[in-house]
């Protein structure tokens, strides 16, 4: 198998709520006081959802499975969610960034935010490529 990195080489999930909702229901200080919480989950086009939320410091990891009262399929509605403050919200940092930038939901436990490797395209073979693989292959490898 051949591995081509797409997207950034280090990824990490975040946490965030919207700074009215921190004011009004506190701010968790470890992972197990998000329990406490309302919480925004996602769930895949597969039906499975994102039960638990892991969470790493000094190599002490955390998972807990939240409740709350909204479930999503569209990451971009979540965070319209959790910017309403309904919430908090457990996704990719990536995704979080610009709210954080412009003061729309504040980090929480950034401290306990796990890193792991970026995101793979797997391919089993440079020899016999279909053309409009190779062409996707070169445009990442560029970007």
């Amino acid at each position: 198998m051949i591995a081509v990195p797409i997207g950034p080489r280090i990824e990490r999930f975040a946490c965030g709520a919207a700074p009215a909702y921190l004011d009004a229901r506190g701010r968790p200080e470890h992972p197990r006081d998000i329990l406490r919480h309302a919480c925004i989950r996602h769930r895949f086009a597969s039906g499975a959802t994102v039960n638990t939320w892991e969470f790493e410091r000094d190599g002490e990891i955390v998972r807990v499975t939240p409740d709350g009262p909204f479930i999503g399929t569209d990451a971009a509605i979540e965070l319209e969610v959790a910017t309403a403050g309904i919430g908090l919200i457990f996704a990719f940092e990536g995704l979080l960034a610009p709210s954080f930038a412009d003061g729309t939901l504040e980090p929480v436990l950034p401290d306990w935010w796990q890193a792991y490797s970026g995101p793979f395209l797997y391919y089993p073979s440079r020899r016999l490529m279909p053309a409009p693989l190779r062409a996707f292959v070169d445009f990442i490898k560029r970007v």
